[in-house]
């Protein structure tokens, strides 16, 4: 069949959404990326919204709780969890191509790399944060 007539074929039903013409090259298996909508059990999507709820419960009550410099790092783990639930469910990542997780993956890390790098960097301006250790300052 030529590439025109192709084009102007009508789609299946469950792909006229995303919209392909190709439909022989489109995978149905679990992480195969299929194309066509999924439904998502309104059960798992509930359970989802109710853990978000109880972790953002649980991040409040955690700025009540003095725990020294883990504070950061309690609220931070706590983010991350309710960020991977935002993204495997409600963005559908969990049904999705295992690639656009690694790319995800790979971007949140080189952010924390960066953010790192500036964090070791900071030491060096310190002194001119603290009242009356910057040069030229008179008290």
């Amino acid at each position: 069949m030529p590439e025109s007539d192709r084009s102007h074929r009508p789609l299946p039903a469950n792909r006229a959404v995303f919209g392909t013409t190709d439909t022989d090259s489109v995978h149905d298996e679990p992480g195969g990326g299929d194309l066509h909508p999924h439904p998502v059990p309104l059960w798992m999507l509930g359970g989802v919204f109710a853990t978000l709820v109880v972790l953002t419960v649980l991040t409040v009550a955690a700025t009540y709780v003095d725990l020294g410099r883990l504070n950061v790092w309690v609220a931070l783990a706590i983010a991350a969890v309710k960020g991977t639930l935002v993204a495997e469910i409600f963005m559908h990542l969990h049904w999705d191509r295992p690639f656009h997780r690694i790319a995800l993956l790979a971007a949140v890390a080189f952010v924390a790399l960066f953010i790192g790098i500036a964090m070791l960097d900071r030491v060096t301006y310190l002194p001119d944060l603290i009242p009356g250790h910057a040069p030229g300052v008179q008290q």
